[in-house]
């Protein structure tokens, strides 16, 4: 049987979407090192030649994942907070991904993976850049595009290294929250005033209830083929 055009991007779609949800359980269970593409094709119920015929890398499958997560992640972190100033949701949202790399090794690492590999990190600063400028533009009125994605480098570099640190009694959740989103709103010229209201403000939110159902809810879109959560545009 020959397949048209179509029938060949819809089964390389199909393909692609098997990879995708082997992967995110193979990570969650494994993390991602020890998850090779051999695993993820028979997880799959694939061949390994099936998985290089969907994406060219292992790599180049987390960058998939990260263009279907983040912004997800994002929109389900505004959903379980209710928040509309866009200040305090850049806190939370942010304080969301901590917990959620605290919460078992497997996802510390695929956090700091994706912000360590060359096409994921590019990835989050250019997708963070507009947004942190339509954030705190009004604080830094002379700034242009370029600068808020040279600044995004500088906090995702602090996110990642509070990331890869795992918490104990001296570097508590709360003392690791409070020392980025300081660090962070100051970068971005947030008043002082302002940031202590914010931090105060995370600091008294279930934070951890919130990043667990985060990531149950994006398990599931996984499971479900990310039906309800398209791919964000390349």
């Amino acid at each position: 049987m020959i397949l048209s055009p179509r029938g060949k991007q819809t089964n390389g779609l199909l393909t692609q979407q098997k990879m995708l949800r082997a992967a995110v359980a193979l990570f969650l269970e494994s993390g991602y090192e020890k998850t090779t593409t051999a695993k993820i094709a028979k997880a799959a119920g694939m061949t390994q030649s099936s998985f290089f015929r969907a994406f060219a890398s292992k790599e180049a499958l987390l960058l998939e994942l990260v263009r279907r997560m983040f912004g997800g992640q994002f929109a389900l972190a505004e959903q379980h907070s209710g928040i509309e100033d866009p200040v305090l949701l850049y806190a939370v949202e942010t304080s969301l991904q901590l917990h959620i790399a605290e919460l078992t090794e497997p996802l510390r690492e695929l956090y700091v993976v994706g912000y360590s590999l060359p096409t994921t990190s590019a990835y989050i600063y250019q997708s963070m850049a507009g947004r942190l400028q339509s954030i705190f533009g009004k604080y830094m009125p002379d700034l242009e595009l370029k600068d808020f994605y040279e600044m995004e480098i500088a906090s995702a570099s602090i996110m990642r290294g509070f990331m890869a640190m795992p918490c104990d009694v001296y570097f508590t959740m709360e003392a690791k929250i409070s020392r980025f989103l300081e660090c962070s709103l100051k970068l971005y010229d947030v008043p002082q005033e302002q940031r202590k209201g914010v931090i105060a403000a995370v600091m008294q939110m279930d934070l951890r209830r919130m990043a667990e159902e985060i990531i149950q809810k994006t398990v599931a879109q996984a499971e479900e083929g990310f039906a309800a959560l398209p791919a964000l545009k390349k």
